[in-house]
């Protein structure tokens, strides 16, 4: 068991949230500072773990590096960073930090020196370079980009002088502000014997330092297990809720759920994958929805199904955002204050509930009535079981339980005590979880 696994997660995207300029323009402003002013937020939300898009020093958007061992300047200093880890530990807030090493940006440090000294420079092989060609930008030399965006060049991950210089700096990050894991950047992309020396290499080091990945499709196995990752991001899922509460198709997230985490031979038994109803890459929840009613059944969802639940900012009172003309900063907007709603209410008593039972983070999977627009599913765990239910519709429906005769429940939203006889009626747009005597 991991840590993580029953871990409520918060992401920053901090140049966004803190209102730094898009182009990195030198000059040195503790933005990263207001991180702290948060904290009761992030705990009243029982948030215990920040995941941090990147921070250190790039071009523009922090996921083409300039240097892996200096925080952005756009955002602070390394000291102003380490206080502000300091100061979250303090609080019983973890650190995962995102690991961007499948490429870096044109102004790292050994892509200049190539730029500089071409067949010369000692950093050449450090890179997928062709001296035989010519770039996109006429730097007379061809190279390797990631996905077709020559602004990040693509590391060479088979080298051991990359290797080493790579886990030099996850080592000095753990050191220097004492971080507890990291999300590795399309690790999809990534060669498979870089992260199983890198999980060696933070094993050796901290037993309990959390890795995990980045990855849209195929089976995650491939990345996550015993040699490699922890953890990665469950977009099958991600997908299911948004697209079943707009198709009013609720069989679409049973099927995933049920073949990732149900009873009979799931492919996913054992594992913790992060939930997620939105991030910095795709289009905000609350602009996804056809009807924003059904909003807190998909966060409901989030925080009940199988997973390690994660917000990213500003989701929980649902702010909207759309990634549209190839940008996404509508998906990162600097926010000034916390604010909180009837949803973000909701999202601190599911995370409170999280933590609480042991079958919402350790149990199985199993739908006990499924139609189009409701679904009523179990986890169960070492004996406790927890009902979900979930009804889409504008209408109310009345469940049927077959055989279930007169048994006592819990609501653990309420706290109210129930009979649940062979039938229940569902309100519209509702969302109850009980617990089972």
């Amino acid at each position: 068991m991991m840590w993580s696994d029953s871990s409520i997660f918060y992401q920053f995207y901090p140049l966004g949230f803190c209102g730094a300029p898009k182009e990195n323009d030198g000059v040195l402003t503790p933005r990263i500072r207001k991180v702290t002013e948060w904290i009761p937020h992030l705990k009243r939300l029982h948030v215990d773990a920040v995941y941090f898009s990147p921070v250190f020093e790039s071009d523009r958007h922090g996921y083409d590096t300039r240097d892996y061992r200096k925080i952005d300047c756009r955002l602070g200093s390394n000291a102003d960073f380490s206080e502000v880890c300091k100061i979250l530990k303090e609080n019983g807030i973890r650190i995962v930090l995102d690991g961007v090493f499948n490429h870096v940006g044109r102004g790292f440090f050994a892509f200049q020196d190539v730029l500089a000294k071409r067949w010369d420079s000692e950093y050449k092989d450090w890179f997928y370079i062709h001296f035989d060609g010519n770039s996109c930008y006429n730097d007379g030399f061809s190279y390797e980009g990631w996905e077709g965006h020559f602004e990040l060049v693509k590391l060479n991950l088979d080298n051991p002088k990359v290797k080493e210089y790579l886990f030099s700096c996850v080592k000095a990050w753990m050191e220097e502000f004492q971080i507890d894991g990291l999300r590795l950047d399309v690790a999809y992309c990534l060669n498979e014997n870089f992260m199983r020396e890198l999980r060696h290499f933070c094993d050796s080091i901290k037993p309990d330092f959390l890795l995990l990945g980045e990855i849209l499709f195929g089976d995650y196995k491939r990345i996550v297990n015993d040699a490699m990752l922890h953890s990665c991001t469950n977009y099958e899922c991600y997908k299911g809720l948004y697209s079943s509460f707009n198709d009013l198709n609720l069989f679409e997230i049973n099927y995933a759920l049920n073949r990732q985490f149900g009873k009979d031979n799931p492919i996913y038994r054992g594992l913790h994958l992060l939930s997620f109803a939105e991030n910095h890459d795709v289009t905000r929840v609350a602009s996804i929805l056809k009807d924003k009613r059904h909003l807190p059944l998909l966060y409901a969802m989030v925080f009940t199904m199988p997973g390690i639940p994660c917000i990213y900012y500003g989701g929980e009172w649902g702010i909207s955002g759309v990634k549209e003309n190839g940008s996404d900063d509508a998906l990162r907007p600097a926010l000034s204050e916390p604010e909180w709603n009837e949803l973000t209410d909701l999202i601190s008593s599911l995370a409170k509930l999280h933590k609480e039972h042991k079958a919402l983070v350790y149990g199985d999977y199993k739908s006990v009535v499924l139609t189009n627009r409701q679904l009523i599913f179990q986890r169960e765990y070492e004996g406790e079981k927890i009902w979900v239910s979930v009804n889409a519709d504008e209408q109310a429906y009345q469940a049927q339980f077959h055989g279930m005769g007169n048994c006592e429940v819990t609501d653990l939203l309420s706290g109210e005590k129930l009979f649940l006889n062979d039938s229940f009626t569902l309100p519209p747009f509702s969302f109850f979880m009980w617990k089972l005597a």
